[in-house]
């Protein structure tokens, strides 16, 4: 019973299926731009396009379409996809950076040392060129869905 609800509910069809596409599309993208295959961009944040953000619009298109434009929770999908993306393209991105440059530190001034040599995860966040096509994603399995329902 619950199955068939979720099955047939399309705003959560084209959500997942834009954050499984987003994924997806992350390693060969990777492989075209640095002629490496890079499997684990699978399972990780960061990277070309952003999932959060392919998934976020995805939901707030498919609310609109299917629930309406002029609804409460459309404004409020809306809301909460700005903060995504703001997040993903600004603080995530800088916390990423930051933990570049701290691991070229550990890397170049205290080798040898007793400090911890285990690197950070560098790829948090991401470029808005990357927020862009994940929002450009969004939209399209949005209305691919909603077309297709």
């Amino acid at each position: 019973m619950i199955f068939r609800q979720l099955f047939n509910n399309p705003v959560l069809i084209a959500s997942m299926a834009a954050w499984f596409l987003a994924q997806l599309l992350k390693v060969p993208i990777h492989y075209l731009t640095y002629r490496k295959w890079h499997w684990g961009l699978w399972f990780s944040s960061g990277g070309m396009p952003s999932s959060h953000t392919a998934l976020l619009v995805a939901a707030s298109t498919s609310i609109g379409l299917f629930e309406g434009f002029d609804t409460a929770l459309f404004a409020l999908s809306v809301a909460v996809a700005m903060v995504v993306m703001y997040d993903a393209a600004g603080v995530r991105r800088q916390a990423g950076i930051q933990a570049q440059r701290i691991n070229q530190l550990i890397t170049e001034f205290f080798s040898g040392h007793p400090i911890s040599e285990e690197h950070l995860k560098e790829v948090l966040g991401h470029t808005p060129r990357q927020v862009v096509v994940g929002f450009l994603l969004g939209i399209t399995i949005a209305i691919v869905t909603w077309l297709l329902w």
